[in-house]
């Protein structure tokens, strides 16, 4: 009788992970062509992978299309826990890493734009200047999705969103306040210090999409007032804010490094009063962290803040 020793054990395991690896590169690339060129690995290789997959599995995951291929609802019920499963094991491994005192990590973060810039790039400054091996990928939700999805599924493993958006079922840290200021077109508001909240009312504005983090400050600072904005520009480039303003094509909030920015090219940057002040959120999934992830956790509570019910 054949034995299954710890070599053929072995095998297995990367065999296994390596199927769902290959099932999530073909789910995201839309193709085995693709998936193949991406992984640098050859497309009967591929082929091969899947076909054993779907015989453990019992049915098709994918749908083989024309041009490419779209998953089937087996398929799409395997997307969520294939991703959790190759998150675990990334884990997994770095933690063995660490115990065996290896340099080296992954730090995965998906953010909403402003957030991004401030305060999550002055925390990811300062975490690699402490851990310069380890990778760190900051990653854009996609338009209109919902940040904390990414998460939840394992695609990422911290998040960071604006306060008001809801993490109860997740781990979670409030970040440092950031005060938000007016950026006006150059020349407006000759002689003026300040703005006040209620004057906001009579801007036009420049404003990304609904659910983005920029469009809630502006649409939750101008409604303190008892006003809608009206939104002269919506684009879903936040690079674009910035020069539009320059332009003349209306006003916009953002956080003070953002702000400064913009003051450094023209731009009117005057502070509100009364004070707007937003905090960001950083989030997790309840469980064990990557070492590259705790690390980063404990590094942010440094300027962290209570979280009040």
């Amino acid at each position: 009788m054949a034995q299954c020793g710890p070599d053929l054990a072995r095998d297995r395991w990367d065999v296994e992970r390596r199927e769902l690896e290959y099932f999530l590169a073909i789910a995201e690339h839309g193709s085995f062509t693709a998936a193949a060129q991406a992984l640098h690995v050859a497309q009967p290789s591929l082929s091969h992978a899947i076909r054993n997959l779907e015989h453990e599995l019992g049915g098709k995951l994918f749908h083989r299309l024309r041009h490419g291929v779209a998953l089937t609802a087996a398929g799409e019920a395997l997307l969520e826990p294939a991703r959790q499963v190759m998150r675990d094991l990334s884990t997994a491994s770095a933690s063995v890493r660490q115990v065996l005192g290896l340099s080296a990590g992954r730090l995965d973060v998906v953010a909403q734009t402003t957030l991004a810039v401030d305060p999550l790039a002055e925390l990811v400054g300062a975490f690699l200047r402490a851990h310069p091996q380890v990778t760190v990928t900051v990653s854009d939700p996609e338009p209109g999705a919902d940040v904390t999805a990414t998460v939840r599924s394992g695609e990422r493993e911290l998040g960071v969103v604006d306060a008001t958006l809801p993490v109860e079922d997740l781990e979670s840290m409030l970040l440092r306040s950031r005060e938000i200021f007016a950026v006006l077109p150059p020349g407006s508001a000759p002689g003026r210090r300040r703005l006040g909240v209620a004057e906001l009312s009579t801007l036009d504005w420049v404003a990304t999409p609904p659910g983005t983090a920029t469009r809630a400050v502006i649409e939750d600072t101008v409604g303190s007032g008892g006003a809608t904005p009206s939104v002269a520009v919506e684009t879903a480039h936040q690079a674009m804010i910035v020069p539009l303003v320059l332009a003349g094509a209306g006003a916009t909030l953002l956080p003070r490094s953002m702000a400064q920015d913009a003051a450094d090219r023209g731009a009117v940057v005057l502070p509100l009063r009364p004070r707007v002040v937003r905090r960001g959120v950083l989030f997790w999934r309840p469980g064990p962290l990557s070492p590259a992830a705790a690390e980063f956790v404990r590094m942010a509570e440094a300027i962290a803040e209570p979280r009040r019910g």
